[in-house]
């Protein structure tokens, strides 16, 4: 039977991820269903009562081009490894693309595995760079100004200067980085901040602790000074750093000497080509042209599981 929008589904769904969705962290993936999941999210299909493959839509406010555009990310599509010969993920898709198709004009995923979404009109619109980082590849300097805790009205404040220099993101609130605080506490990391000699906050990053590495997912500077200061606070915690920053982010000239690897991140689909041409004064008929039509580079830097 396929579901959505039940409230009974919560638990099956959380522990068809835990089984399946084995590059996310587990408590991530408690901390998703204890805070972030509604039950409009949700899309099954179970069988006896019990949830086989499912996905979750999250709703998106999506800035472009000066217009914010109602969009979702679809999260943690995954079908219990006894029951994936019997393709039920494609009835989970086709019933959530169903309702995409009638109220969105683009739908993104997640572009890890690209080969799950293509099949259903998702294409890779936006790339990532990633750089590994010891201190023989970042220059040393003293840690003063950066602060751990970080308040969320900073954390906006800075976030909000930053991104005027890019297209195509999450319009995010005061709410947001209240609960990203949380997220990434309920991960283990930290969220460390920099902070000039007027107190005013120039960066911060998120910084996930994973072995020998600090992971950070989100780095937010105003200038170069702010993100060795970040960079320098994450080799504090493990000698390697992978920073995670977006394609148009080439920082060969600060990091000469440091690995960068170049990786497929988001997806999209355009469901409406002919009211997004409407919409933008330009005809477009696929997802790709939709996006050549930016006006700034792309960053687009929200993931829930996958």
């Amino acid at each position: 039977m396929l579901e959505h929008n039940n409230e009974r589904l919560r638990q099956g769904m959380k522990e068809c991820w835990k089984r399946t969705l084995t590059a996310t962290d587990p408590r991530y993936i408690e901390y998703f269903f204890r805070t972030l999941y509604q039950d409009e999210y949700g899309y099954a299909k179970t069988l006896d009562n019990h949830v086989v493959s499912c996905v979750c839509k999250m709703p998106m406010e999506f800035v472009y081009n000066g217009r914010i555009i109602q969009t979702s990310m679809l999260s943690g599509l995954s079908t219990l490894p006894e029951e994936r010969c019997h393709h039920h993920s494609k009835d989970v898709m086709n019933m959530v693309l169903d309702v995409c198709e009638h109220n969105e004009l683009i739908t993104f995923a997640c572009g890890k595995h690209a080969e799950v979404f293509e099949p259903y009109g998702f294409e890779t619109i936006f790339y990532r760079r990633m750089y590994e980082l010891s201190s023989d590849d970042v220059k040393r300097i003293s840690n003063s100004g950066c602060m751990y805790e970080p308040s969320p009205v900073d954390l906006l404040k800075v976030y909000s200067l930053y991104i005027q220099r890019f297209n195509g993101y999450m319009a995010r609130d005061l709410e947001y980085f209240v609960r990203l605080k949380k997220e990434i506490h309920a991960r283990g990391g930290k969220v460390v901040a920099y902070y000039d000699s007027e107190k005013h906050i120039r960066g911060y990053a998120t910084i996930l602790l994973e072995g020998r590495v600090a992971r950070i997912e989100e780095c937010v500077y105003l200038d170069s000074v702010t993100i060795m200061k970040l960079i320098n606070a994450g080799l504090q915690e493990r000698p390697l750093v992978q920073l995670q920053v977006s394609d148009f982010e080439n920082l060969s000239f600060l990091f000469p000497s440091a690995k960068m690897y170049r990786y497929q991140d988001i997806m999209a689909r355009l469901n409406n080509p002919e009211l997004f041409s409407r919409l933008f004064g330009k005809e477009v008929k696929t997802i790709q042209e939709a996006f050549e039509l930016s006006f700034r580079p792309l960053n687009l830097n929200e993931h829930f599981a996958y």
